[in-house]
Protein backbone atom coordinates (compact mmCIF):
# COMPACT_ATOMS: atom_id res chain seq x y z
CA UNK A 1 0.00 0.00 0.00
CA UNK A 2 0.99 3.14 -0.90
CA UNK A 3 2.35 5.99 1.72
CA UNK A 4 0.34 8.73 -0.08
CA UNK A 5 3.19 10.80 0.88
CA UNK A 6 4.63 11.78 -2.56
CA UNK A 7 1.52 12.20 -5.24
CA UNK A 8 2.08 12.49 -9.36
CA UNK A 9 0.29 15.83 -8.97
CA UNK A 10 2.23 17.53 -5.99
CA UNK A 11 5.97 15.44 -6.90
CA UNK A 12 5.38 14.85 -10.39
CA UNK A 13 6.02 18.39 -11.37
CA UNK A 14 9.73 18.85 -9.70
CA UNK A 15 10.63 15.03 -10.41
CA UNK A 16 10.34 16.54 -13.87
CA UNK A 17 11.75 19.50 -13.83
CA UNK A 18 14.87 17.36 -12.28
CA UNK A 19 14.85 15.44 -14.87
CA UNK A 20 14.53 17.68 -17.81
CA UNK A 21 17.95 19.49 -17.10
CA UNK A 22 19.63 16.24 -16.13
CA UNK A 23 18.79 14.92 -19.43
CA UNK A 24 19.25 17.93 -21.55
CA UNK A 25 22.73 18.55 -19.70
CA UNK A 26 23.67 14.63 -20.53
CA UNK A 27 22.42 14.86 -24.31
CA UNK A 28 20.42 11.87 -23.62
CA UNK A 29 17.79 10.57 -26.03
CA UNK A 30 15.04 9.61 -23.18
CA UNK A 31 11.27 9.49 -22.69
CA UNK A 32 9.83 9.40 -19.29
CA UNK A 33 6.59 9.17 -17.83
CA UNK A 34 5.68 9.80 -14.06
CA UNK A 35 2.74 7.82 -12.70
CA UNK A 36 1.20 6.46 -9.47
CA UNK A 37 3.70 3.29 -7.91
CA UNK A 38 0.53 1.73 -6.58
CA UNK A 39 0.16 -2.22 -7.48
CA UNK A 40 3.21 -1.76 -9.40
CA UNK A 41 5.35 -4.50 -7.53
CA UNK A 42 2.97 -6.02 -5.23
CA UNK A 43 3.92 -7.87 -2.05
CA UNK A 44 6.83 -6.53 -2.51
CA UNK A 45 7.64 -2.44 -2.75
CA UNK A 46 4.80 -0.27 -2.58
CA UNK A 47 6.36 3.38 -4.37
CA UNK A 48 4.18 6.07 -4.28
CA UNK A 49 5.63 7.44 -7.34
CA UNK A 50 6.79 5.41 -10.77
CA UNK A 51 9.19 6.87 -13.17
CA UNK A 52 9.35 4.77 -16.34
CA UNK A 53 12.19 5.62 -19.09
CA UNK A 54 11.80 4.75 -22.70
CA UNK A 55 13.68 5.96 -25.74
CA UNK A 56 17.01 5.14 -27.40
CA UNK A 57 19.51 5.05 -24.75
CA UNK A 58 17.69 2.99 -22.42
CA UNK A 59 19.98 0.57 -23.26
CA UNK A 60 22.90 3.29 -21.48
CA UNK A 61 20.61 3.70 -17.78
CA UNK A 62 20.85 -0.53 -17.57
CA UNK A 63 24.37 -1.41 -18.27
CA UNK A 64 26.43 -2.39 -15.04
CA UNK A 65 23.39 -3.44 -13.18
CA UNK A 66 21.12 -0.64 -14.20
CA UNK A 67 24.29 1.81 -12.47
CA UNK A 68 22.81 4.80 -14.43
CA UNK A 69 19.17 4.20 -13.89
CA UNK A 70 20.24 4.14 -10.10
CA UNK A 71 22.26 7.02 -9.92
CA UNK A 72 19.27 9.10 -11.61
CA UNK A 73 17.18 7.40 -9.02
CA UNK A 74 19.19 9.10 -5.66
CA UNK A 75 20.02 12.39 -7.29
CA UNK A 76 16.06 12.75 -7.89
CA UNK A 77 15.44 11.45 -4.33
CA UNK A 78 18.41 14.01 -3.05
CA UNK A 79 16.61 17.17 -5.27
CA UNK A 80 13.28 16.51 -3.56
CA UNK A 81 14.74 16.35 0.34
CA UNK A 82 13.77 13.22 0.88
CA UNK A 83 15.20 11.27 3.87
CA UNK A 84 16.97 8.11 3.09
CA UNK A 85 14.44 6.05 4.75
CA UNK A 86 11.79 7.64 1.90
CA UNK A 87 13.95 7.03 -0.92
CA UNK A 88 11.82 3.80 -1.21
CA UNK A 89 8.90 5.64 -1.79
CA UNK A 90 10.40 7.09 -5.53
CA UNK A 91 11.39 4.52 -7.84
CA UNK A 92 12.77 4.53 -11.63
CA UNK A 93 12.61 1.68 -13.81
CA UNK A 94 13.10 0.84 -17.79
CA UNK A 95 11.82 -2.03 -19.49
CA UNK A 96 10.50 -4.02 -16.31
CA UNK A 97 13.86 -4.15 -15.41
CA UNK A 98 13.26 -3.78 -11.56
CA UNK A 99 10.29 -5.74 -11.98
CA UNK A 100 12.68 -8.78 -12.83
CA UNK A 101 15.32 -7.85 -9.90
CA UNK A 102 12.48 -7.87 -7.82
CA UNK A 103 11.87 -11.72 -8.97
CA UNK A 104 15.89 -12.73 -9.53
CA UNK A 105 15.92 -11.79 -5.48
CA UNK A 106 12.87 -13.81 -4.65
CA UNK A 107 14.19 -16.91 -6.60
CA UNK A 108 17.55 -16.12 -5.14
CA UNK A 109 15.96 -16.29 -1.92
CA UNK A 110 14.19 -19.18 -1.63
CA UNK A 111 17.17 -21.30 -3.43
CA UNK A 112 19.23 -19.73 -0.12
CA UNK A 113 16.59 -21.18 2.10
CA UNK A 114 15.82 -24.69 0.90
CA UNK A 115 20.52 -24.71 1.18
CA UNK A 116 20.04 -23.86 4.75
CA UNK A 117 16.97 -26.47 5.61
CA UNK A 118 19.21 -28.92 4.03
CA UNK A 119 22.76 -28.54 5.38
CA UNK A 120 22.48 -26.04 8.46
CA UNK A 121 24.92 -23.98 7.26
CA UNK A 122 24.12 -20.20 7.21
CA UNK A 123 24.39 -18.36 4.16
CA UNK A 124 25.28 -14.46 3.49
CA UNK A 125 23.86 -12.95 0.36
CA UNK A 126 26.33 -10.18 -0.88
CA UNK A 127 26.60 -6.81 0.03
CA UNK A 128 22.91 -4.81 -0.76
CA UNK A 129 21.12 -1.55 -0.69
CA UNK A 130 17.85 -1.31 2.01
CA UNK A 131 15.83 -1.58 -0.39
CA UNK A 132 16.65 -5.04 -2.00
CA UNK A 133 17.79 -6.31 1.35
CA UNK A 134 13.81 -6.20 2.21
CA UNK A 135 12.88 -7.97 -0.66
CA UNK A 136 15.33 -11.04 0.35
CA UNK A 137 13.26 -10.40 4.07
CA UNK A 138 9.74 -10.39 2.69
CA UNK A 139 10.61 -13.24 -0.03
CA UNK A 140 11.71 -15.07 3.37
CA UNK A 141 9.40 -14.45 6.23
CA UNK A 142 6.57 -17.26 5.79
CA UNK A 143 9.40 -19.88 4.96
CA UNK A 144 9.67 -22.63 7.54
CA UNK A 145 12.73 -23.77 9.85
CA UNK A 146 14.47 -20.99 8.88
CA UNK A 147 14.95 -17.16 9.50
CA UNK A 148 16.75 -13.91 7.70
CA UNK A 149 18.75 -11.24 9.78
CA UNK A 150 20.90 -8.26 8.46
CA UNK A 151 24.73 -8.26 9.50
CA UNK A 152 27.58 -5.82 8.53
CA UNK A 153 27.26 -1.95 8.55
CA UNK A 154 26.54 0.08 6.11
CA UNK A 155 27.34 0.17 2.57
CA UNK A 156 28.12 -3.61 3.05
CA UNK A 157 25.36 -4.79 5.12
CA UNK A 158 24.24 -8.43 4.07
CA UNK A 159 21.49 -11.02 4.30
CA UNK A 160 22.16 -14.06 6.55
CA UNK A 161 20.03 -16.81 6.07
CA UNK A 162 20.22 -18.85 8.67
CA UNK A 163 18.49 -22.44 10.90
CA UNK A 164 15.82 -20.89 12.74
CA UNK A 165 17.06 -22.41 16.14
CA UNK A 166 20.30 -20.60 15.47
CA UNK A 167 21.14 -18.05 17.96
CA UNK A 168 24.76 -17.15 16.70
CA UNK A 169 24.49 -15.06 13.54
CA UNK A 170 27.51 -15.20 11.04
CA UNK A 171 29.97 -12.28 10.78
CA UNK A 172 29.83 -10.22 7.60
CA UNK A 173 32.13 -11.29 4.93
CA UNK A 174 32.26 -7.18 3.99
CA UNK A 175 33.90 -5.50 6.75
CA UNK A 176 34.96 -2.46 6.64
CA UNK A 177 38.90 -1.33 7.41
CA UNK A 178 40.36 1.43 7.74
CA UNK A 179 42.34 2.45 4.68
CA UNK A 180 46.58 2.22 5.26
CA UNK A 181 48.17 5.36 5.45
CA UNK A 182 51.24 6.05 2.63
CA UNK A 183 54.53 4.26 3.93
CA UNK A 184 56.93 6.87 5.19
CA UNK A 185 60.08 7.76 3.60
CA UNK A 186 62.87 6.32 4.72
CA UNK A 187 66.79 6.88 2.86
CA UNK A 188 68.35 3.38 2.72
CA UNK A 189 70.74 3.27 5.87
CA UNK A 190 73.90 3.22 3.36
CA UNK A 191 73.02 6.43 1.92
CA UNK A 192 71.84 7.74 4.59
CA UNK A 193 75.01 7.48 6.61
CA UNK A 194 76.91 8.41 3.17
CA UNK A 195 75.35 11.54 3.28
CA UNK A 196 75.90 12.26 6.76
CA UNK A 197 79.52 11.89 6.03
CA UNK A 198 79.18 14.24 3.37
CA UNK A 199 77.66 16.98 5.23
CA UNK A 200 80.31 16.69 8.25
CA UNK A 201 82.81 17.15 5.77
CA UNK A 202 81.68 20.53 4.38
CA UNK A 203 81.01 21.69 7.81
CA UNK A 204 85.05 21.03 8.63
CA UNK A 205 85.93 23.00 5.19
CA UNK A 206 83.58 25.97 6.26
CA UNK A 207 85.00 25.87 10.23
CA UNK A 208 88.51 25.64 8.43
CA UNK A 209 87.97 28.58 6.11
CA UNK A 210 86.37 30.84 8.72
CA UNK A 211 90.15 30.38 10.65
CA UNK A 212 91.96 31.76 7.64
CA UNK A 213 94.88 29.87 5.64
CA UNK A 214 97.12 30.13 8.34
CA UNK A 215 95.27 28.35 11.31
CA UNK A 216 94.72 24.66 11.49
CA UNK A 217 93.00 22.81 13.66
CA UNK A 218 94.96 21.21 16.32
Amino acid sequence: MVSGKYTVQETGPRIDAFLKKIIAGAGFELSYSIESGSGAFENFETPDILVKFTGPDVDLLLENKAELLLALEQLTTEALGMSPDEHSLVCFDANDHRLMRIEELRLSALTAAEKVRKTRVPFLFSPMNSRERRILHLALRDQAGIRSESVGQAPHRQVAVVPEDMKELPAPTFVRTARPGPPAKSRPPRLARRNDQRGNERGDRRRNDRRGPGRRRS
